[in-house]
């Protein structure tokens, strides 16, 4: 949900910051964010229990972050967070198939048939990423030229479905939306993994765009978009970065 921000002749409905003290606490089955000593709950209500205390303190940091008023959309953290505390598991097995099915497609297989430059860019960004999620993770995708669909091997789709379904809710929430802001499953697998941060592969996924912006230059919209895209990799790096210190 998006709100007004005070645009002159606007009303501001973003809420009022309504506590004073943000506080990190242990509590039963994880950590817990306080404010002025009550838990956090998501929107439907439940209460929010993190799986680290890094995490709780990302969180934390968030909300000592807001002004007067609380911005919930500059809150990437949080509402992921949310959103793990709700999940199904209905839900988490239809995310791990989304996983999965970005690899059937994947960003890094597609290479154009021409120009050769670009393809030789892209050749060299994606390559070395194909050739880690095979070695390390048993994920052997077959590039192609051009845009036709190719068939991927089943060994290396299951190969990621049982990686993914290993995983906790929340470093599963941060595979997902890694996969879905660099529309690559290897990409976003190296993220998980810690092979690349979110910021270096969001530029690696971005070749093709980088290409078409260098001959025929970028419009205001695609320069905001981007802006907002490097602001998710860096909130992706602080939610793995939270998992990975604890």
């Amino acid at each position: 949900m998006e709100y007004a921000k005070g645009v002159k002749g606007e009303i501001d409905q973003r809420p009022k910051r309504f506590y004073e003290a943000v506080e990190v606490v242990a509590a039963e089955g994880g950590w817990v964010v306080t404010l002025d000593g009550r838990a956090l709950r998501s929107p439907g209500g439940k209460r929010l229990v993190l799986s680290s205390g890094g995490l709780a303190q990302l969180l934390a940091d968030e909300w000592r972050a807001q002004g007067e008023r609380i911005d919930i959309a500059s809150m990437f953290n949080t509402r992921r967070a949310y959103g793990v505390s709700e999940r199904t598991a209905e839900v988490r097995a239809f995310l791990i198939e989304q996983v999965v099915r970005y690899a059937g497609t994947d960003l890094v297989c597609y290479l154009a048939d021409h120009p050769v430059g670009l393809r030789a860019r892209q050749e060299a960004a994606w390559g070395p990423m194909r050739m880690w999620a095979g070695q390390e993770h048993g994920v052997r995708l077959v590039p192609v030229s051009g845009i036709l669909p190719a068939n991927q091997p089943a060994e290396s789709l299951d190969a990621l479905r049982r990686h993914a379904e290993a995983l906790d809710d929340f470093r599963l929430d941060g595979l997902v939306a890694s996969v879905s802001l660099l529309g690559s499953a290897v990409l976003g697998l190296a993220v998980e993994r810690g092979r690349l941060t979110a910021a270096e592969a969001f530029e690696l996924s971005r070749v093709d765009e980088v290409h078409q912006i260098e001959n025929w230059g970028e419009d205001a919209e695609a320069s905001k978009r981007t802006a907002i895209q490097r602001q998710e990799a860096r909130a992706l790096d602080a939610w793995f970065g939270a998992l990975n210190a604890s």
